[in-house]
């Protein structure tokens, strides 16, 4: 893996380790946000009317080394899930390639990660603030991905059918000092490899943190954090599922369908 102060790397891998490290003992505490998001994975699971039989439920020790590799053999699972571990991920279109060529043909690929709206309100007042105070910003809140570019990163990872949707959950907390001990205890501190290691000081939040009130208040006076959640669904690729028709291989005409008349080119109408 490239080394973290290499301007390739996006996110810290040590301080990642660290972060999540330092989280596993109470993480139980703050696993509000994991236990919706898997709640609604298994939902999606009930729908699908399949027995999987070898199944992986994907970790973030499983890619957490040097090359963010998976060990798994070449499709030998019928099911791999994620849940809030993907949006650090230095190469996710290639992880996601890895997931595609670990599942068997027509094997299913389903997680949840956090989106493009995730803290928008926090990423706000953080910068903001550093404007204000320094004419300039470092990065203090992960650049998440939306709805579209997972998507097309799906696509492009070579899965089939691929389906994309998101929930917003809104959650409320009494100031930024209590939303930002929340986010230490699900072991989502500050990774980005190219953050300030410098210590902005705690007249700094407070700063931020009024910014925040001013703008992002509930009528109870209580501050709100946006957490978007992506849910994605992809199959490895079989001659079993649905195929898009290939052009000229309809049986019937648009016209016959419709029951009108077909006009060619520069007649009259």
């Amino acid at each position: 893996m490239v080394k973290p102060n290499d301007n390739t790397t996006l996110f810290d891998p040590d301080a990642r380790r660290v972060a999540r490290r330092r989280a596993a003992s109470s993480f139980d505490q703050y696993r509000f946000l994991h236990d919706m998001a898997w709640g609604q994975i298994l939902d999606r699971l009930g729908d699908v009317r399949r027995d999987f039989g070898a199944r992986h439920n994907l970790s973030a020790h499983d890619f957490d080394n040097e090359t963010e590799a998976l060990a798994f053999e070449p499709e030998s699972l019928a099911l791999i899930t994620s849940c809030l571990n993907l949006h650090a991920v230095n190469d996710l279109p290639g992880l996601l390639v890895q997931i595609r060529k670990s599942l068997k043909p027509d094997g299913l690929f389903m997680a949840a990660m956090f989106g493009g709206e995730t803290l928008y309100e926090l990423r706000e007042s953080l910068m903001e603030t550093e404007l204000t105070l320094k004419g300039g910003a470092s990065p203090r809140v992960f650049p998440f991905a939306d709805k579209q570019q997972m998507g097309g990163l799906l696509q492009r990872a070579g899965f089939a059918l691929p389906v994309v949707d998101s929930d917003i959950v809104r959650v409320s907390y009494e100031d930024i000092f209590k939303l930002m001990h929340d986010l230490r205890g699900m072991g989502e501190s500050n990774v980005i490899a190219a953050r300030s290691r410098i210590n902005p000081g705690k007249a700094f939040f407070t700063r931020a943190g009024q910014y925040y009130q001013e703008h992002f208040t509930e009528k109870d006076g209580r501050i709100t954090a946006s957490f978007e959640i992506i849910y994605l669904i992809g199959w490895a690729p079989h001659e079993s599922q649905q195929q898009p028709l290939k052009p000229g291989s309809a049986e019937r005409r648009l016209a016959d369908a419709l029951m009108t008349r077909e006009e060619k080119a520069g007649e009259p109408l």
